[in-house]
């Protein structure tokens, strides 16, 4: 394929497991050896360990929109205006509905805005984005970074109806963001260490502005127009592979090496690319855990002392 020219597949995807209605927020577990997806509206956490044909799902006190993987093993959750913990019951033992420890809340004057999307960056810190759920539909949404070491922090970026397509470059130092209700996909140079962004600027025009990942090749990948597509590091188009069972909401990689990409479709599907089309493409990148260590609670429990 020339540095120019759009592949363009439809595919008939491999049907894994089918559960709730799903949400975007879709995360390969390494330390589980499982894909991991909330039911953002029946209040499930659904996992679904590979090569096994069934999702099981953990009930969940408050539902959730979006997740993470925690080096601990536990995962954190997007619920609401809030960021929260949760402990998993381990497989096989019956236990009550999964309560999450709240974090933090999330502009607690502004009673229109949620959690709308969010992944971990490449240092384990957890960035993420707010929606206007109000009928006015006015750009009051914002970006975040959150850590066990510095709490809640603010990122000076532009404010936006729905945060969406938030993704990492391969070594960090560059974020992807959308508004899911208007413009295109933007990109900006990011400080993990500091919190801060710079050189805010469009990557690519985009008619949809969805979920979003990057592979090892540096290709952004985004979930829009009844599929998904890829984007060079240039912000050209380069690929573009439709499901034609359902319309996709999220997408990963991960399994072994990180060589699967999977598609979570708006009716609970998981679906898998058929060998042949999987095979083209780079693996992926590994999420890194967010960093809810000793080490990382520790310095927090500093910080507070300190103030």
């Amino acid at each position: 394929m020339s540095p120019t020219s759009t592949s363009t597949a439809s595919t008939t995807g491999i049907l894994l497991a089918l559960a709730g209605q799903a949400g975007g927020a879709l995360r390969w577990d390494p330390q589980a050896a499982c894909w991991r997806w909330p039911d953002p509206q029946g209040g499930q956490l659904y996992a679904w360990p590979q090569h096994d044909g069934k999702a099981a799902g953990a009930r969940l006190l408050e539902n959730a929109g979006v997740i993470a993987c925690c080096r601990s093993g536990r995962i954190l959750l997007g619920q609401g205006k809030r960021l929260g913990m949760v402990e998993l019951i381990p497989a096989g033992q019956l236990g009550r509905p999964l309560q999450a420890q709240v974090l933090a809340t999330i502009d607690a004057a502004e009673a229109r805005t949620v959690i709308s999307d969010g992944c971990t960056d490449r240092h384990g810190n957890f960035v993420f984005g707010t929606a206007n759920t109000g009928a006015d539909q006015r750009p009051i949404g914002s970006f975040y970074q959150y850590s066990t070491r510095h709490g809640l922090r603010r990122l000076a970026l532009p404010v936006v109806v729905t945060a969406r397509s938030i993704a990492f470059s391969v070594d960090g130092t560059r974020m992807y963001f959308a508004d899911a209700a208007r413009g295109g996909i933007m990109q900006c140079r990011y400080d993990a260490e500091r919190a801060k962004v710079g050189e805010i600027r469009e990557f690519a025009q985009a008619p949809e502005r969805g979920a979003a990942t990057v592979d090892s090749a540096g290709m952004l990948w985004s979930v829009q127009d009844g599929g998904v597509v890829q984007y060079g590091v240039d912000g050209q188009l380069r690929r573009r592979i439709a499901l034609e069972q359902e319309q996709p909401s999220g997408m990963a990689f991960g399994g072994v090496d990180t060589r699967q990409l999977l598609l979570l479709g708006v009716r609970g599907g998981l679906y898998g690319l058929p060998p042949a089309l999987a095979e083209e493409l780079a693996p992926g990148v590994a999420d890194t855990p967010f960093d809810d260590g000793p080490a990382a609670v520790a310095d927090s429990q500093r910080r507070r002392q300190g103030d």
